[in-house]
């Protein structure tokens, strides 16, 4: 389907995520037959730019053709072929829309660990990562919706309106929580089931302004590693490697989860974290603050930036805000502190710097606001 909003998004996405000049290589992953539209505007704009895209289509329902009996070698010459392919891109664009979000949910766990070792690890988080510029994104197709339990018609206007929003003001509007972030030592996370705390000292602060997610909208660091103690219970159902996990809690010791349940299959969640050692720590701690996105949609790209929300991430640590932590898994998972989800406190060294959702200094509050933050583009 023609939209105009695709042309708005396909631009926002090479001239402000990736900044995509001409004589550049871009690499376009295209996951899902609806997304071909977008995809269309990315590859059009892009070649009049002056840039070469190297694109290709792929989604799960073929993942789980070759995953499900791949060997290591096979993984390996896999990643070997699109590594080469990376390490001549100078920018990435992940469009996902796949039509069955529950296409691996059947996969040996075996199999899912080798694809994230052996072909994710070292081209996508070793490659792409930390050299591209990039930025992935979702779609909104009728599989998004479903998840959102909401019409396709009405995901798609909060999906534009939230994809692109002004995220240029956004960047200026997390100036004041990114310095208060620097600041602190130690944060206190307070909530239903969650009583929890850790050291920040001596991590960076990154702000995530639509330069690498849309939608985006977080500022976050990483915890010092072994500083983690307490207990966090997450409030949104997390979809994970074709599953859907709820009410996960993890108690932390000297920075280990030591103990983690949650309201399913309490053998598979701790199978993800039996992974590597690394998969028991946190490799990052973050503020969601974008307006447009209050309810979780079992999609991570939206559920992390929800307003009044943090995520806390077990797993592999970035680059930019190193605490140490390796590992093939990076799991986002959410808690929700407005008062419609039992509320909240975050304590940044003993002072409550926001409650419920809400942050306590007023204009840093009207910062983050969906009139402030609405594209002109939209209106």
């Amino acid at each position: 389907m023609k939209d105009k909003r695709n042309e708005i998004l396909a631009r926002q996405l090479l001239d402000y995520s990736v900044e995509l000049k001409k004589g550049e290589v871009l690499y376009l992953e295209i996951k899902g037959k609806e997304t071909l539209e977008l995809g269309k505007q990315i590859i059009r704009q892009a070649t009049e730019k002056g840039a070469t895209t190297f694109w290709y289509y792929n989604d799960e329902s073929l993942l789980r053709q070759w995953i499900g009996s791949a060997s290591d070698d096979q993984f390996k010459t896999q990643a070997e072929l699109h590594l080469s392919l990376m390490k001549r891109a100078d920018a990435y664009i992940g469009l996902r829309g796949s039509d069955n979000p529950f296409d691996l949910a059947d996969i040996d766990s075996k199999q899912l660990e080798k694809q994230n070792k052996l072909f994710y690890k070292p081209v996508h988080l070793e490659e792409r990562v930390k050299r591209t510029r990039w930025v992935v994104l979702r779609f909104p197709n009728n599989a998004m919706a479903q998840l959102a339990e909401t019409s396709q018609e009405k995901f798609e206007d909060f999906y534009y309106d939230v994809c692109c929003a002004d995220y240029a003001k956004m960047s200026k509007a997390q100036d004041k929580l990114y310095a208060l972030m620097e600041a602190t030592d130690k944060v206190h996370l307070k909530s239903p089931g969650t009583d929890l705390t850790f050291s920040l000292k001596g991590i960076p602060v990154i702000k995530c302004d639509g330069k690498r997610n849309i939608p985006d909208g977080e500022v976050y660091t990483a915890p010092v590693r072994d500083s983690v103690n307490g207990t966090i219970t997450y409030n949104t159902p997390s979809l994970y490697q074709g599953v859907v996990y709820n009410n996960i809690s993890l108690t932390f010791e000297k920075g280990k989860i030591v103990k983690a349940t949650c309201a399913g299959d309490n053998n598979k969640l701790n199978e993800i974290f039996d992974t590597d050692p690394g998969a028991r720590y946190v490799g990052e701690f973050a503020v969601g603050v974008n307006p447009f996105i209050l309810h979780p949609m079992k999609d991570t790209l939206f559920d992390e930036k929800i307003a009044g929300s943090i995520h806390f991430t077990p797993g592999q640590c970035y680059d930019e805000a190193p605490n140490g932590n390796d590992s093939a898994i990076h799991w986002d998972l959410v808690l929700i502190q407005r008062k419609d989800y039992g509320g909240g406190e975050i304590y940044f060294d003993d002072k409550l710097i926001r409650k419920d959702g809400v942050f306590t200094d007023p204009e840093m509050e009207k910062q983050f606001s969906k009139e402030n933050l609405k594209a002109a583009d939209l209106e």
